[in-house]
C-alpha cells in the first residue's frame, strides 16, 4: 500500500509539472505576442518555466532511483527517458549511469558531477559540468527544435530566445548551483561523512522553490530511494545523523 501511495503521489506531481511546462511552452511559442506591454508577463512565464524545467529533471532523477514508481522499472525508464529528452535531448542510459557513478564516488576523483581541479570555484566547475553533460546529442536536439520553430513553424525569434532558450540555460544553472555546487563544494566546514554532501537550512517552501527539495542533498545521498517530495519529512526526522 505504501508503494502504491508513493507511486500515485509521484505520478500525480509529475503530471502536474509536465502539463504545466507544456502549457506554458505552447502558449509562449504559438500564442503569446511578445510586445513591450507583454514583457512583464513574458518574464514571469520565463521564470516559472525555468523552475518547471528543473522539475522535469528532478522527476527523471527520481525515475533513475526507482522512487517515482517503486518496483516499476519499465515505467520509471520510460518516463525518465522521455523527460530527459524533453529537457535537453539527454540520453537516459548515459545520464543514469553517470548519476550512479556520482553516488558511488561523490566528491571524489571519478565523480562526473565533481570538478576535482576546481572544488570551490563556481564558474570553472559549471563549465566542466556543461562539457561533461551537454554534448553533441543535446546540441543537435536544441538546434533542431530552434530551427523547426523558427523556419518551419514561424515562431518569433524573440519568443524562442526569451521563453525557450533562457529558461533552459537558467534551469541548468539552478540545478547545478543548488543540486551540485552548494551540496558538494569544498569549504572550511568540510562534510559530515563519506557522502561528501551537505544540506541547506532552507524551510520547506524555500527548498521547493530553489530546486524541488534537492537542496536537502545529504538526506538524498543517505536515502536515495526517497522521492523529492518526501525529502522534507526525512529532513525533519534528521536521518542524516544515522545514515
Amino acid at each position: 500500500m505504501a508503494r502504491c501511495r508513493q507511486a500515485a503521489i509521484g505520478l500525480a506531481l509529475a503530471a502536474a509539472i509536465v502539463m504545466g511546462w507544456l502549457a506554458i511552452h505552447v502558449f509562449a511559442m504559438f500564442i503569446l505576442e511578445l510586445t513591450w506591454a507583454a514583457l512583464p508577463l513574458a518574464l514571469l512565464l520565463a521564470a516559472v518555466q525555468c523552475w518547471l524545467s528543473v522539475g522535469l529533471f528532478i522527476v527523471s532523477h527520481d525515475a533513475m532511483h526507482g522512487s517515482l514508481v517503486p518496483g516499476g522499472r519499465r515505467i520509471n525508464s520510460a518516463i525518465g527517458a522521455a523527460l530527459l529528452f524533453l529537457y535537453a535531448g539527454f540520453s537516459w542510459q548515459r545520464m543514469r549511469s553517470a548519476h550512479f557513478d556520482h553516488h558511488r564516488l561523490a566528491g571524489k576523483p571519478g565523480d562526473p558531477d565533481f570538478d576535482e581541479d576546481n572544488p570551490s570555484h563556481f564558474w570553472r566547475w559549471y563549465g566542466t559540468f556543461l562539457k561533461r553533460y551537454f554534448g553533441w546529442q543535446s546540441a543537435l536536439f536544441v538546434s533542431s527544435v530552434v530551427l523547426i520553430y523558427w523556419l518551419v513553424l514561424d515562431v518569433a525569434v524573440q519568443n524562442i530566445v526569451l521563453l525557450y532558450g533562457l529558461p533552459a540555460i537558467a534551469s541548468s544553472m539552478q540545478l547545478f548551483y543548488f543540486g551540485t555546487y552548494r551540496p558538494h563544494r569544498h569549504d572550511e566546514h568540510g562534510f559530515a561523512d563519506r557522502h561528501n554532501a551537505r544540506s541547506e537550512g532552507f524551510g520547506a517552501l524555500a527548498s521547493l522553490a530553489s530546486c524541488f527539495h534537492f537542496g536537502y542533498h545529504h538526506e538524498h545521498h543517505c536515502r536515495a530511494n526517497v522521492p523529492w517530495w518526501a525529502l522534507p519529512r526525512v529532513r525533519r526526522e534528521n536521518l542524516q545523523k544515522g545514515c
